[in-house]
């Protein structure tokens, strides 16, 4: 059953193809893409996050009436069913876990404040209050890395 989940058109599509009118380039290119941007800013221990910090994106792709009209798809959640999928490799670093697993934290938390999603935007924010101030500013420059590969 997983695998029949995973084996959609969806998630060849955007892997290879294209996401959403917010990513110029498929999820695999804007991974490369960002592993660049990692390595131009001598960001060396973010490369892992880097290059699994959309692993999730492709499994749970998807098009509501308004995204297929447009061709284009959702992620809802991907970056935690990413951190689902890789939090029990041991070779995996906390920090990368936890860089793969916030990584949306600052887009979520501006996006809940703009749409008014009280609820939801206060909840993000009691998550960024339990995170310690160095990942913090750690996922505030991936974020920037991340605008950077959507170019």
């Amino acid at each position: 059953m997983r695998i029949q989940r995973v084996l959609r058109k969806e998630f060849f599509m955007t892997l290879f193809i294209k996401q959403n009118k917010w990513h110029r380039y498929s999820v695999l290119v804007h991974t490369l893409a960002l592993v660049y941007h990692a390595i131009k800013a001598k960001q060396y221990k973010m490369i892992p996050a880097a290059i699994l910090h959309d692993i999730g994106k492709p499994i749970v792709a998807y098009q509501d009436d308004k995204d297929r009209r447009t061709g284009e798809y959702s992620f809802t959640n991907h970056e935690e069913i990413g951190y689902q999928l890789i939090k029990k490799i041991p070779f995996i670093s906390d920090y990368t876990k936890k860089l793969v697993r916030y990584h949306y934290l600052i887009r979520g938390t501006q996006k809940a404040k703009e749409k008014g999603q009280t609820g939801k935007y206060h909840r993000l924010k009691r998550i960024s209050s339990h995170l310690d101030e160095e990942l913090l500013k750690d996922l505030s420059l991936f974020f920037q890395f991340d605008e950077l590969a959507k170019k």
